[in-house]
């Protein structure tokens, strides 16, 4: 019978369609947090890392992450759209996190080298084929959706780019923080909600199927585990942030909702209602106390991707090997330990490189006109006065 291999290609695409509304959402949550003068670049960026991402995974990294590898029941191109939906998120942590002062075609450069290599070998080690097998440095990580493998991937790259990016011109000035305020409230609020309903194909389609009973289940639980840690570290970090500084602030309380959902993101089929509670709750908290720590380090990140993807997928895929049965936090560790190493090192080389051949940050000047007229030729606002 054909019904099995049927049920779960269905459930695959569903669950891709649900990722690749991702997209929107990233975009719209990044184009609500800058300034109105470099939204068009925002999204073009947006745009343009689905696009080549997508299509340099599905040309050359799809094969050295699987290749050799037995696919699940299902259809061949139903997997590989499933794996493809997945590699532009962590490129858009990168992107998002150096908003405002990047230029799109080195972006475009560093999105193919990802997508096609560093993004795949990653994979390979973890999900995929394992060319590591046997080694010393043989993973035994459980990320179920990848808090490590995409999330941690992303906030890696984003670390590498900006230590060589440096921040916005105007951001740090005599010593301070110059506050930057988001641009367009609702975009943002659109954009976490897109991203909220993605997670669930993110991580229920993890499951790698639906057609029995005991993988109806198992997805359900993960679906119900993911919402339920947004919502107690949007929880967690509303209070947090009303306690330390008496504001409801709704970006930092979407960004904890965010880090709750990276947070469960490793391990969500294998956790209690409460488990889910408590990890969304520490993701939430995170959140709070990582933004600004970054701000006095000096690393600027408009969108706060650090703290939500890196940091938090640091913690998500540790509290498996805390809350999990059978799950060794020591196997936890030497994954995050083993991807961090690799991808940070790797990331920061082909930034480096690519920044000699074409500087991946705007000229002072492009910045101050805003990215829409020096990158893009169009401006998403063209009635309003652009802003310093």
């Amino acid at each position: 019978m054909d019904t099995p291999y049927i049920i779960n290609t269905l459930f695959t695409i569903f669950a891709t369609t649900l990722i690749i509304f991702m997209v929107p959402g990233f975009a719209m949550l990044e184009a609500g947090i800058v300034r109105t003068k470099n939204v068009t670049s925002v999204l073009t960026v947006n745009m343009m890392i689905y696009v080549v991402a997508s299509m340099s995974f599905m040309l050359i990294g799809f094969n050295i992450a699987f290749g050799g590898m037995a696919l699940p029941d299902m259809s061949y191109y139903a997997f590989v759209m499933f794996q493809m939906a997945f590699v532009g998120k962590a490129i858009n942590i990168t992107s998002g996190g150096v908003g405002e002062r990047s230029r799109l075609l080195p972006l475009t450069i560093l999105t193919i080298i990802v997508g096609a290599i560093i993004y795949p070998l990653v994979v390979n080690i973890s999900w995929g084929s394992d060319f590591l097998k046997g080694t010393l440095l043989d993973l035994n990580m459980t990320d179920l959706a990848g808090s490590t493998v995409v999330h941690s991937v992303g906030g890696w790259i984003l670390l590498a780019a900006i230590l060589i990016t440096g921040p916005r011109k105007g951001r740090y000035q005599n010593g301070k923080i110059r506050v930057i305020p988001a641009s367009n409230i609702p975009l943002v609020v659109l954009g976490a909600m897109l991203l909220w309903i993605g997670w669930f194909g993110f991580n229920g389609g993890s499951v790698g199927g639906i057609a029995t009973k005991e993988l109806a289940n198992s997805v359900a639980l993960t679906i119900f585990n993911t919402n339920t840690a947004g919502l107690a570290g949007g929880l967690a970090s509303g209070i947090f942030i009303y306690i330390r500084y008496h504001l409801f602030d709704i970006t930092m309380i979407i960004n904890g909702a965010l880090g709750g959902l990276v947070a469960i993101t490793a391990g969500p089929h294998l956790y209690t209602s409460i488990d889910s509670i408590i990890i969304g709750l520490i993701g939430g908290i995170l959140v709070v106390v990582a933004v600004p720590l970054f701000d006095k380090i000096r690393l600027d990140d408009p969108v706060g991707a650090l703290s939500v993807h890196l940091v938090n997928g640091i913690w998500g895929t540790m509290a498996v090997g805390l809350f999990a049965k059978d799950v060794l936090i020591i196997d936890q560790l030497k994954g995050i330990m083993v991807v961090a190493v690799f991808v940070f090192a790797s990331a920061f080389v082909v930034i480096y490189l690519i920044n000699k051949l074409s500087p991946l940050r705007a000229s002072d000047d492009d910045q101050m006109q805003g990215l829409d007229v020096g990158e893009c030729g169009v401006e998403a606002y063209p009635e309003f006065r652009r802003t310093i």
